[in-house]
């Protein structure tokens, strides 16, 4: 894509960790520069309440729209004519493009955050802190500081890795690192989560969820693992987790009175399923809430909020996504006379109009979309943010992780417990087993899955840049009357650093400098 080649450096997001903590029960009520080190870390109970504040607010740039035009609609899935993100549809995104910006300082906030909790409790941390809970506590930390980073280094490729918040404060001026570099260290923060965050099976006390745990550590190692073509520790990873029982499907053999639609209800948050995910909440604070229920949702009919359907779904994925019989497609986007009993369910349902149209589509997003605020979907906050979670990772993500490494470098496997786990997924979709399959197949059953999860950009990322472009160019980037094609470049595959810093850290314009661990 287009390249001004400046950055935003993490000085950004030091600014934000002041601003980045939620007024719930799952968070503590103050932000963390609010408190005394050495006072607020004289326990264990405050010691496990600081890292409350890692699950919220800090992503909420990230996540409210700038990751949806960036993975959704740049990977075909989404369509709009929002002036501020068309251009993610037709691969003519600048440095300036604020949608950008957001996500690199969203990301860079919850690093900075990570940095600030793990070095405070290094050095406060009280004699009555027991070692297990500070280690636990620093874990947590560290797995963040990881998913931030994944985020960044699939994002923009090399990017400035900080440990210590203060050093980049005095001088901005900081070079970006290597992948590989980038790769390591998300590796490193993530083998010291798996080592010292506490093992647990996820039950049906969903309150008690919401926290990572060595499951989740060593779920995100293996799809890192992936996307680094390291199949072999890819797979052994995605079998550990799945030999420790911690996560079921929601609807499998093992929950088989749930369901893929009972996923997306915000009374389901944390359920058996959820590896990690964002724990939002109405507080009254802009930027607490999940605003994807006015994004995504078409109308005010069926939103907490004024307006709606940002977003639409795309003709492609509409047209080309799902066969019938395939239950996660009412799930993913609505069409004329489905019908939804949890949206408006205090007036018998919702039936879906046949005059749907967002954005000239014919149709509107379904996923995310939870209705009106009610005592099931919990309340609404004054701009119509919600407190359903956002999923980071699910247990299937895992599976479809096992059966891809499992194929490695081949195109296809007929391996029985590949298979298997791939069925698992298709089976609760409502679609039938198969004796083998393609990796082809496997990617698109990856799209299916995770269609409005900002999961399918990062998949195209992991092909071939001529397989990748070739996908992208037969997609439909039009609406329901016009049919228009786009055929990004291999430059287009990576977005452009943020220039909203004007020239803060010429550095960028340098090679990246290997980094020293």
């Amino acid at each position: 894509m287009k390249i001004n080649p400046f950055i935003i450096t993490a000085i950004i997001a030091l600014s934000a960790v002041t601003n980045s903590c939620r007024d719930d029960e799952f968070l503590v009520s103050q932000p963390l520069d609010s408190y005394i080190a050495d006072e607020f870390y004289n326990s264990d109970t405050q010691v496990i309440a600081s890292t409350n504040h890692l699950y919220g607010k800090a992503w909420f740039n990230y996540y409210n729209k700038a990751v949806w035009a960036i993975t959704e609609m740049g990977a075909g899935n989404a369509f709009s004519y929002s002036s501020d993100i068309t251009s993610f549809k037709t691969f003519d995104v600048f440095s300036t493009n604020e949608r950008l910006s957001e996500a690199w300082k969203s990301n860079f906030a919850v690093i900075a955050q990570s940095n600030a909790l793990m070095n405070n409790l290094a050095v406060n941390a009280g004699a009555n802190v027991t070692v297990t809970v500070k280690n636990n506590a620093i874990a947590e930390a560290r797995l963040m500081r990881a998913v931030a980073y994944f985020n960044l280094v699939r994002l923009w490729g090399p990017v400035p890795i900080i440990e210590d918040n203060t050093t980049v404060a005095s001088n901005p001026k900081i070079n970006t690192n290597p992948i590989a570099d980038v790769y390591k260290f998300i590796e490193n923060d993530l083998i010291f989560a798996s080592e010292n965050l506490v093992s647990k099976v996820r039950g049906s006390n969903y309150a008690a969820n919401g926290h990572v745990s060595k499951g989740t550590a060593n779920a995100l190692l293996a799809k890192v693992y992936l996307y680094e073509k390291k199949y072999d520790l890819a797979k052994a990873k995605a079998q550990e987790v799945i030999n420790s029982g911690e996560f079921k499907l929601y609807g499998g053999s093992s929950l088989p009175t749930k369901s893929y639609a009972d996923l997306f209800l915000t009374a389901n948050n944390n359920n058996e399923e959820s590896i990690l995910a964002i724990q939002w909440a109405v507080t009254g604070v802009y930027g607490t809430g999940n605003n994807c229920n006015t994004q995504f949702a078409y109308s005010s009919l069926i939103n907490a909020s004024t307006f709606g359907g940002v977003f639409a779904p795309s003709m492609d994925l509409i047209n080309n996504g799902y066969v019938t019989g395939d239950l996660r497609r009412k799930e993913t986007f609505m069409l004329p006379n489905d019908h939804y009993s949890n949206i408006l369910s205090s007036q018998g349902g919702f039936t879906v109009p046949t005059t749907i149209n967002a954005q000239n589509t014919g149709s509107g997003i379904k996923k995310y979309v939870v209705g009106k605020a009610t005592d099931s979907h919990g309340g609404a906050d004054e701009w119509g943010m919600m407190a359903n979670n956002t999923y980071l990772m699910r247990y299937a993500d895992l599976l479809l992780i096992y059966a891809e490494a499992t194929m490695g470098v081949s195109n296809n496997t007929a391996d029985a417990t590949a298979v298997s786990v791939f069925n698992q997924v298709r089976n609760r979709a409502g679609l039938p087993s198969v004796t083998n399959f393609t990796k082809a197949d496997l990617f698109q059953e990856r799209r299916k899955e995770f269609a409005f999860e900002a999961e399918y950009w990062f998949d195209l990322g992991r092909l071939p840049k001529s397989e990748a472009i070739s996908i992208l160019s037969a997609q439909n980037r039009g609406d329901a009357s016009t049919p228009v094609y786009y055929t990004p470049t291999e430059s287009d595959l990576m977005m452009p650093y943020p220039d909203a810093e004007v020239a803060k850290n010429p550095k960028l314009l340098e090679t990246p400098v290997p980094y020293q661990f």
